[in-house]
């Protein structure tokens, strides 16, 4: 039992004192990123899909 609360004790100073948290500012900033990476990322997947999906359509509309 000693252990696990000397685990917690640790992990609670760390978290006060050795973590670097980022400011307010920063962490809007990287949403932002992390947002906009998404946003272009599911487009480039759309057109993917798109293109094959016209491109299957193609192949199989041919009679052999």
């Amino acid at each position: 039992m000693n252990d696990i609360l000397g685990y917690v004790k640790e992990s609670y100073n760390e978290l006060l004192n050795k973590v670097t948290w980022p400011t307010w500012p920063e962490l809007l900033s990287s949403t932002r990123l992390v947002i906009v990476g998404t946003i272009i990322f599911a487009l480039i997947l759309f057109v993917m899909n798109s293109i094959s999906a016209k491109l299957l359509e193609i192949i199989y509309s041919i009679n052999f």
